[in-house]
């Protein structure tokens, strides 16, 4: 089953961690990551220049060339003045973070749909044909320290019949909690009891919970996804 996977990963591990620094209002999207060539990325913060003065800082990227503002005008770098606009586009080569996690991402038969970010954090949208592929890149993600943090995930083919954003682990999590009472008002049990009773830590388990209280609010607030085999 064709699955779409969204991933919340630290700068520092992918790119742009020094921008964000030096300008901490940076927004960016990535246009495309298809094949070797450079991507163009939509970029915006307080205003051009120091979006330009950070990016060209930043170990993580190389600016290749500044190519329009958000009305379409072209601008190279010859000291045209576009920090009127929103955004900003730049053709940049990333560095060394993006180009492991794209050849762990296409060697899992995967692809990246989109992939955006701000305040220090990129969001990611992978594409896979199967749920042994998504498991697969999963690990190796962990293998290699990435740090991504599972936000969604949606099984393409079946989304009418869908009825929770949870995967599987999550949605034993909540049901176990729900049927010790947990939630009841008193407590019918504690995190510690409970993390006992699920045969994990105390952190690992308040960490699940929190992302699966994150994952049924964003579905209530928008649409809802089927229970998935990979656990983050």
């Amino acid at each position: 089953m064709t699955t779409v996977v969204e991933l919340g990963i630290p700068a520092d591990r992918l790119g742009f961690a020094r921008t964000f620094d030096r300008a901490p209002t940076f927004e960016f999207q990535v246009g495309g990551m298809i094949g070797g060539s450079p991507p163009l990325v939509w970029t915006s913060g307080s205003d051009r220049d120091t979006v330009y003065r950070a990016l060209e800082a930043d170990p993580s990227v190389d600016v290749i060339a500044s190519v329009a503002d958000d009305s379409g005008e072209s601008s190279a770098d010859n000291g045209t003045d576009i920090s009127r606009s929103d955004r900003w586009l730049f053709r940049l080569e990333f560095g060394d973070g993006v180009k492991l996690f794209e050849e762990i991402v296409t060697e899992n038969d995967g692809a990246i749909l989109t992939a955006r970010g701000h305040e220090g954090q990129w969001a990611v949208k992978l594409l896979f044909h199967d749920r042994d592929s998504v498991s697969a890149c999963h690990e190796l993600l962990e293998q290699y320290e990435f740090g991504a943090d599972v936000t969604r995930i949606s099984g393409v083919d079946d989304l009418e019949s869908a009825r929770t954003p949870l995967t599987e682990t999550q949605y034993e999590t909540i049901h176990k909690a729900h049927e010790l009472g947990y939630f009841d008002v008193p407590r019918g049990v504690t995190l510690k009891e409970l993390a006992a009773e699920l045969d994990v830590s105390h952190q690992a388990l308040s960490e699940r919970l929190r992302r699966s209280h994150a994952a049924l609010v964003s579905a209530e607030l928008s649409d809802r996804t089927a229970p998935m085999e990979i656990d983050p």
